[in-house]
């Protein structure tokens, strides 16, 4: 089946394609079963009124048909004291995962101030010249992220970008300062974070391996492929800055970053140092999550 281009459709064949994946024997025990929940519209003027937020209208229907499933993922971790449970949800639910969603609307502006104020010296060219205190490096963060495009948590640490004044709105992976675009749209998103449980794969076999692997199948590998090429009209105030920082992050725009070598692994490393800024590779910072 092709995979529809019209976002109401789309959504749809979303639901029927994974609820029929997890109604097979052959996925993870947890999710067997599972079924989407969706909102009904004062649901959600209700969710934006506690929350003192505002969905995109693509956004909206995401929440009026899909929204999260009817169960979380319950994970047991043994240590000497015990074991602890915890319950991962595999969409925020907006009518229950409150202390969740609380937690991860505060998320990009903790783990990024983490990274300006400690060991990876973040400091972007826009915020001038770099302060000695601690205190006045986040009071100018502050004031950035306070005027940057608001975001909304979806699962995870994955967030849209949630202001429907700009044509694109797409959605960020976050991790402290290390940031990549999930998907410039909500429709090329939902294929990337939910491939593993669509059938969209097909078998490819590699001759100097001489086995089969599972690849994206064409029509999927395209629209991947399509969302991610260079266009010069994808610009995102105040983050597109932050994300390309990081040579991670030139990929999401469809550039290489500069002093790309022909290696398929390299360092996490900054794109831009300030003058009395040291290059290091990228600590990475062991943030609680999802």
């Amino acid at each position: 089946m092709d995979i529809p281009e019209n976002f109401t459709e789309f959504l749809n064949w979303i639901k029927k394609e994974t609820e029929k994946t997890w109604s097979g024997d052959f996925c993870e025990k947890w999710i067997q079963g599972a079924k989407w929940i969706g909102m009904t519209n004062n649901q959600i003027n209700e969710v934006e009124k506690k929350y003192s937020i505002q969905f995109t209208p693509e956004h909206r229907e995401f929440l009026e048909i899909l929204h999260t499933i009817d169960r979380k993922e319950i994970i047991e971790n043994k240590d000497e004291w015990g074991d602890e449970i915890t319950e991962y949800p595999f969409f925020y639910n907006w009518l229950e995962d409150h202390e969740e969603i609380k937690e991860k609307l505060n998320w990009p502006y903790e783990t990024i101030l983490r990274d300006v104020v400690g060991r990876n010296g973040v400091w972007l060219k826009s915020w001038g010249k770099k302060p000695d205190s601690e205190e006045e490096k986040t009071k100018i963060f502050t004031d950035w992220y306070n005027h940057s495009p608001t975001l909304l948590p979806l699962t995870s640490h994955r967030f849209i970008i949630s202001n429907s004044n700009l044509k694109y709105r797409p959605i960020l992976s976050i991790w402290g300062s290390d940031i990549i675009i999930y998907g410039w749209s909500l429709r090329t998103y939902l294929l990337n974070e939910l491939n593993y449980h669509l059938d969209i794969w097909t078998e490819e076999y590699d001759e100097e391996d001489q086995q089969s692997y599972s690849v994206l199948n064409e029509e999927a590998k395209k629209i991947h492929d399509d969302d991610y090429k260079f266009d010069s009209n994808k610009k995102i105030p105040y983050w597109e800055e932050l994300i390309l920082l990081w040579n991670t992050g030139w990929k999401s725009f469809g550039l290489e970053f500069p002093g790309q070598t022909d290696s398929p692994v390299y360092p996490i490393m900054k794109t831009y140092i300030p003058d009395d800024s040291e290059s290091n590779q990228k600590v990475f910072n062991d943030f609680k999550n999802p």
